[in-house]
């Protein structure tokens, strides 16, 4: 057991790592991950699962006690993250799947890696998780709205069949997680250790199948994509730090928005459009996967060295090593 929390570890600290290292991989020998695809949705399902898992009362507590910041964030998720995409799309005439995959990474809930991110870079970790499980729980009805609303220019968008999706492998498999450790608590708290490694296989196992079903696309249009989901993040960090600055949010509340509003679940949108668009329009999430793990940890270090002021929120008394 001490093997598998070693390599556990070792999986969630080098995730970018292993993330770039596989689309390498796939990139250059897709045949072996060609069979892969059908299982997205399991493997996106998996990792959801360990997220209900990791949930805890104290998690939601923040929303109760001090609504703004959550509320600060989660408008500015999804209102900046949307709009950049869409106006990125637009600017740098992208063709229509893979504007309609870029808008799709931008209208998609923050994903559980930021957590992690937020807590390396001495931000309101409390806020952050807030921040990711209000997203996510709202994804259902704001991730096909806002599809609907920006997206449906590029390619034809089915809101009803999207809403069903995320419920599928989003909601269900966190309630699932969330009752399997009501139930076996103590079975579940010796497995967190071992969570990192499982969604760390999961995610790129999904990356693999996407980037070598579309290896010939990325050949040719992969760096205009990568250019433009670079800037997506970049703004999303930017804009969401000075938006929670602007609102009167101290340090540690504005690092945390800013690693929320930038840092996508990638998974979440591969699975999408995957399902609804087509392949092509999964390679912005895919290689949000991987960009939104350089330029998070990246950041993180930066902030680790400047000092967050004094506050009263301390992001260190909440532990996230098993979260992605």
């Amino acid at each position: 057991m001490k093997a598998l929390e070693a390599i556990s570890t070792i999986a969630g600290k080098y995730f970018a790592v292993w993330v770039i290292l596989i689309s390498v991989i796939a990139f250059l020998v897709p045949e072996p991950f060609l069979g892969l695809g059908g299982y997205i949705t399991i493997l996106l399902g998996v990792v959801m699962f360990g997220m209900g898992l990791t949930l805890k009362a104290v998690d939601f507590k923040i929303i109760f006690t001090k609504p703004l910041p959550v509320l600060i964030g989660v408008c500015a998720q999804f209102i900046i993250m949307p709009t950049v995409a869409f106006l990125i799309a637009k600017l740098l005439n992208l063709p229509a799947e893979l504007a309609a995959g870029l808008v799709l990474l931008g209208c998609v809930p923050g994903g559980t890696a930021s957590n992690v991110m937020v807590y390396l870079a001495k931000g309101n970790v409390p806020l952050s998780i807030a921040m990711t499980s209000v997203s996510t729980l709202l994804a259902p009805i704001m991730t096909p709205l806002l599809l609907l609303l920006l997206a449906g220019q590029w390619m034809p968008v089915d809101a009803v069949a999207m809403f069903k999706s995320i419920i599928q492998v989003i909601i269900l498999p966190i309630i699932l997680g969330l009752a399997i450790k009501k139930f076996f608590p103590a079975a579940v708290e010796k497995s967190l250790t071992v969570l990192p490694l499982i969604s760390v296989a999961a995610i790129i196992t999904i990356v693999g199948a996407v980037v070598s079903g579309n290896a010939a696309s990325i050949a040719t249009s992969g760096f205009l994509i990568f250019t433009a989901v670079m800037l997506h993040n970049g703004f999303g960090l930017l804009f969401g730090y000075l938006t929670a600055k602007a609102l009167g949010q101290n340090e540690v509340n504005r690092r945390a928005i800013s690693i929320e509003v930038g840092m996508q679940n990638s998974g979440l949108g591969v699975a999408l459009a995957t399902a609804h668009f087509g392949p092509l329009a999964a390679l912005p999430s895919v290689l949000g996967a991987a960009w939104h793990n350089i330029s998070g940890p990246i950041l993180a270090t930066y902030w680790s060295k400047k000092p967050a002021g004094n506050s009263k929120e301390d992001s260190s008394v909440h532990p996230v090593e098993a979260r992605l």
